[in-house]
């Protein structure tokens, strides 16, 4: 009877221990170590100043964030829900172009944008150039403008560079819902305006509270833009403590504080979720026809639908185009040509090891069927949503004490010092980046191998063929249409993100990125510009990609 149990237990020991249970498990904790570690360095700092920061600047840092983020959730909530409807529901002049052309703002990084809008609008800029031309003022005493460096300056150019998100999920959204209660709706005679605030928006209001939450989370997680107009929030706090007061341990506190706004918006978005559902009937339901408009109100919607795009991309790609036309020498520059080539390097590194992990993780689970990397699944996600900032204090300590332990083995063995080996090279930006964009791989790999019939690995593994071999000669040649996908979209996150690429380059070591914000912070925009507007091509493949998903 013992040996009979022992037996069973050491079956299911085994089962649960398989290869592929155990690779999954493996990359999930990989992705969330360095959320962990965060919460553990906080917890435990060298000098606790944890006091001192509540007492003077964490207040300050918190409460611009959360208007940032209320103020920033709102406007760009209002702007794709708006254009999202009119699109959806309506056709009128350029509105076949204008469906497609307002996902182009997500092509332009907000810091991005943000050295444009402050090009043209500060005082040597040529509105305010014009206004004194026109008249007769003299000096900056002689009139008023708004100052362009501001909180309120901040929400317009993240508004603007965000509101995309939500315009995807909310257009899907009312392209999804039923004709027939449109046409009940009619009937009962409800206006347009009634038909939206009545009928549309609350059938929509799961996918247009994902968005806005999506938008929240970025915006909490922004450094370039907000240290560009000069506003202290929780992101750029970890920059101060961390850099000029040189305390990890403070600069880890405060990512914890950015971490629980995240998980608590993650929480209401996933609560809210549920009722999603009441909107996709489509496959039951008629089709939504549009109505036609013409006129006033043709003009009027073209109007709402094209200065977003008008003040999101056209403007800023136009000043920046201005900027970098001056001179083929800032186009032809050894600093510049070695950031395109750091840049590409480290972004088509990161999106192949993550396509790679995100591949393994997910065959792994679906053939292993095991509970624990299933119940772990979920937790790989939160990389996405965790600020680049958060995510270079929770990998760079713990790889600089290992940096520390590796080179003071080698040296007793050897005699040789090898230096910083992980912190001292590219191998942290890229760590960074396959967690930070682990949840784009996931999800395209897993919806991938959804829409393939189990029928096929089955056939296979019944002709002899081992799980690897299915992977390769089965799966492989299906979904690599999803993951050359992924691989682009990740690639092009990574050209842009700004944050963990400050904390954790190398000395030396500028992306295009980098290399943008430092001139950018020098005033020298001309010089920013080249290595803006390549920011701005790569990132249009990503918008192209996903402007065919969503036809």
């Amino acid at each position: 009877m013992i040996e009979t149990e022992i037996k069973k237990n050491r079956f299911i020991f085994l089962n649960i221990l398989d290869f592929w249970s155990i690779n999954a498990v493996i990359i999930a904790l990989l992705v969330v170590a360095p959320i962990l570690s965060v919460f553990v360095i906080a917890l435990n700092p060298t000098e606790n100043i944890w006091p001192h920061l509540v007492s003077t600047t964490l207040p300050r840092y918190a409460s611009n964030t959360i208007i940032l983020m209320c103020f920033v959730g709102f406007l760009a909530g209002v702007l794709g829900t708006t254009t999202a409807w009119l699109i959806a529901r309506y056709n009128f002049l350029g509105s076949k172009w204008l469906q497609w052309a307002l996902f182009l703002p997500l092509a332009l990084p907000a810091y991005v944008a943000s050295y444009a809008l402050v090009d043209i609008l500060e005082y040597a800029g040529p509105i305010q150039y014009f206004l004194r031309s026109v008249f007769n003022w003299e000096t900056a005493q002689d009139y008023w403008f708004p100052e362009v460096r501001s909180l309120s300056s901040a929400i317009f150019v993240l508004s603007l560079a965000l509101y995309p998100y939500v315009y995807l999920l909310a257009r899907s959204a009312f392209l999804e819902q039923s004709n027939s209660a449109e046409e009940v709706a009619k009937s009962l005679g409800l206006s347009a305006i009634g038909r939206f605030f009545r009928l549309g928006l609350p059938l929509a209001r799961p996918a247009v509270f994902a968005g806005v939450a999506l938008v929240m989370m970025e915006t909490a997680s922004d450094f370039g833009a907000v240290d560009y107009f000069a506003v202290q929030t929780l992101t750029t706090g970890i920059f101060s403590v961390w850099l000029e007061s040189n305390n990890a341990g403070g600069a880890a506190q405060i990512a914890s504080t950015v971490l629980v706004l995240i998980v608590i918006l993650v929480s209401l978005e996933k609560f809210n979720q549920r009722k999603l559902r009441f909107f996709n009937l489509s496959y039951r339901h008629q089709n939504i026809e549009k109505i036609g408009l013409s006129g006033k109100r043709g003009l009027m919607a073209f109007t709402i639908c094209f200065l977003p795009v008008f003040f999101g991309f056209i403007l800023p790609f136009c000043v920046l185009a201005n900027l970098g036309y001056g001179s083929l020498d800032i186009w032809i520059n050894a600093d510049l040509t070695s950031a395109i080539k750091n840049t590409i390097i480290v972004s088509g590194l990161a999106a192949f090891i993550t396509v790679l992990l995100g591949l393994l993780m997910v065959y792994g689970i679906r053939l292993s069927g095991r509970s624990l990397p299933q119940a772990i699944l979920p937790l790989t996600t939160i990389g996405y949503a965790a600020p680049g900032a958060v995510l270079g204090i929770g990998i760079l300590v713990p790889l600089g004490i290992a940096d520390n332990w590796v080179a003071d083995r080698v040296l007793d063995l050897t005699g040789y010092d090898p230096g910083l080996i992980f912190t001292g090279t590219a191998f942290a930006i890229i760590l960074a980046y396959c967690v930070r964009f682990f949840s784009i791989a996931q999800h395209t790999v897993d919806g991938a191998f959804g829409r393939i019939s189990p029928s096929l690995p089955n056939a296979a593994q019944s002709l002899g063929r081992n799980k690897l071999q299915v992977l390769l000669q089965i799966y492989r040649p299906l979904i690599s249409t999803s993951t050359a996908t992924a691989l682009l979209l990740i690639f092009v996150d990574c050209v842009k993100e700004l944050p963990a690429t400050m904390l954790l380059r190398p000395f030396n070591f500028e992306t295009l990125a980098t290399r943008v914000h430092v001139q950018a912070s020098l005033e020298d925009l001309p010089n920013a510009a080249p290595g803006s507007i390549l920011i701005v091509v790569i990132s249009l493949c990503a918008v192209f990609l996903l402007a065919r998903a969503n036809k």
